[in-house]
């Protein structure tokens, strides 16, 4: 029998069938390259920060580390791979870490590194260990450590270069008419002088690009936790460790530590939590793991800043914490359902 009502009937019966296909069945609009150029968004007003107080200086060096680090994935990546971005903020994040008079050459070297040594020797996106900008930061720190350690000081003039970024390669950097101040964890650890609070939260202070603003970065990662961009367990837990270590510290004797706030805002602690240590790559993928992870990150950090011979401490505990997440991943790794422990004995 045909007619209208049979074609009809015979399309609604083929709109219920079920379609099978492969995995995954539930798809999210928030695809990799979404996430990495959202990233890659909150980086901007850092860049910004960073160039209003080291002055043009903070765009050659994160400009140089991010070159180092797309051009080294143009050629020895994967086709089409520097568009999902994850390369940039590589690029950014390691310029951030550096100070304003950092070489040029210098910080292409350390981007080009990270990725190299840090990304796609492990496979690409997806399969490195470490966080690769904080692996071209220890590099650098290796290969340049009077370079990377000489930090220059806010000056008047906001067009005067902060060091001789345009040191030729191979060449040592002139710093004779640089003029130099220690940065607020140097100060505190080799001279015993702290900074005031507010300077840390708005970034008047000697050090790396990226200790511009810790107000201003919290701003920034609480923006992306909100999005789902990272874990907010692993910052939390990190910022939480090093106040409560460093209160007791302080409490046993406050003239000898400094203060949790100090610990808290100083330093290049505030970008770590919020940008590299909550790497989705390098970081736990279980909650519980993720609170191990960041407690890890926050004890040492405090160790190595008050007993180690370092006045900063975050890129090597979080290295060190990145080695441990597959042991924590094991470790914390919940239990496949119906497997519990009462049904176990009763089947043993």
């Amino acid at each position: 029998m045909s007619g209208p009502g049979r074609s009809s009937g015979t399309a609604r019966e083929e709109e219920t069938l079920l379609r099978i296909a492969a995995s995954p069945h539930v798809h999210s609009p928030h695809s990799t390259p979404r996430i990495m150029w959202t990233v890659n968004a909150t980086l901007v007003p850092l860049i910004a920060a960073a160039v209003y107080w080291f002055g043009p200086s903070a765009l050659l060096v994160i400009g140089a580390s991010t070159a180092g680090a797309v051009v080294t994935e143009r050629v020895f990546g994967k086709r089409g791979a520097v568009g999902d971005g994850s390369a940039i903020i590589t690029g950014v994040l390691l310029g951030l870490i550096l100070p304003a008079g950092f070489p040029m050459w210098m910080a292409f070297v350390g981007g080009a590194f990270g990725i190299g040594f840090g990304k796609l020797i492990f496979g690409g996106l997806g399969q490195n260990v470490f966080n690769p900008a904080l692996l071209g930061r220890a590099f650098l720190q290796a290969a340049f450590p009077i370079a990377i350690t000489t930090w220059p000081a806010q000056q008047a003039s906001w067009w005067a270069l902060r060091g001789d970024n345009f040191a030729l390669p191979l060449m040592s950097p002139n710093t004779v008419d640089l003029v130099t101040a220690a940065t607020p964890l140097g100060a505190w650890k080799f001279e015993g002088t702290g900074t005031e609070v507010l300077d840390l939260l708005i970034g008047r202070t000697g050090g790396s690009l990226g200790e511009t603003s810790a107000l201003l970065i919290l701003a920034l990662g609480i923006f992306l936790a909100v999005k789902k961009y990272l874990d907010w367990r692993i910052p939390a837990s990190i910022l939480l460790t090093v106040v409560v270590f460093s209160g007791l510290l302080f409490l046993i004797d406050g003239a000898r530590f400094p203060s949790p706030l100090f610990m808290l805002f100083s330093g290049g602690l505030m970008l770590g939590a919020m940008y590299m240590a909550t790497d989705m790559v390098t970081s736990p993928v279980t909650k519980r793991g993720a609170w191990v992870y960041g407690i890890g990150i926050g004890l040492l950090v405090v160790l190595i800043r008050v007993w180690g011979g370092l006045p900063e401490g975050v890129m090597y505990a979080i290295l060190l914490m990145n080695a441990m997440v597959p042991f924590i991943n094991r470790a914390t790794q919940p239990r496949v359902f119906g497997h519990g422990r009462k049904r176990e004995e009763a089947t043993a």
